[in-house]
């Protein structure tokens, strides 16, 4: 029964990481066309999600870092405290990055060209992320594990900026309304910056040991 126990859970585990390389992938990819797109188009909240789509690599790696010492706690804990540094740093850069490039954008009146590559884009990540985001809450359940729940909230958090990112999009190539990318960035950005702080926090929580109680 033990070892039927232990093959299932590394069944699982070895699903959970084909789901951090299916999303190291996707974000890659993801990434790449919407900071070309937005550099092409001049749109700040294309770029600023493809910049999300980077952090989004690097947190996919680390957690697959941590699934592959599963059966090693000390150097798993070890892995997740890194990672929730790194993630939280990263995402408050990154809202820093759109306040101060939407408010320019803004204050200048500079309009964004449409783009229906970035609209595809968007489109798509709307439908992809929510089923990947299950898909891994699956996986964190069978083997109760933090990191994968954490990680499929980030997941949840690129749905939202994904219907945001194409809200902005649609509206400026419809109607005109140059005005609505740099508003949807900036509605990003506290969504962005809360995420950040609940990474650095969760950090300290499991460097004082608050959490393991």
């Amino acid at each position: 029964m033990n070892k039927e126990s232990n093959a299932e859970r590394e069944n699982h585990v070895r699903r959970g990481r084909k789901l951090e390389y299916f999303t190291i992938f996707y974000n890659s990819l993801e990434g790449l066309i919407s900071i070309i797109a937005g550099m092409i188009a001049g749109s700040v909240s294309l770029i600023g999600f493809g910049i999300d789509s980077a952090i989004e690599v690097t947190s996919g790696g680390a957690l697959l870092w941590r699934l592959n010492h599963e059966f090693n706690p000390e150097r798993r804990e070890s892995a997740e405290r890194t990672t929730l540094s790194i993630v939280g740093f990263c995402f408050m850069a990154l809202a820093i990055y759109i306040l101060y490039d939407s408010i320019s954008v803004l204050v200048r009146h500079e309009a964004p060209e449409r783009s229906i590559p970035g609209i595809v884009l968007a489109a798509v990540s709307v439908i992809v992320m929510p089923l990947l985001a299950k898909s891994k809450r699956q996986v964190a359940a069978t083997i109760n594990s933090a990191a994968m729940r954490a990680d499929s909230r980030q997941t949840d958090f690129c749905t939202y900026l994904s219907a945001i990112l194409l809200c902005g999009l649609l509206l400026n190539a419809l109607l005109g309304w140059w005005w609505a990318d740099p508003v949807a960035a900036l509605v990003m950005v506290p969504i962005i910056a809360n995420e950040g702080l609940g990474s650095l926090r969760g950090k300290k929580c499991a460097d004082d040991s608050c959490c393991r109680h």
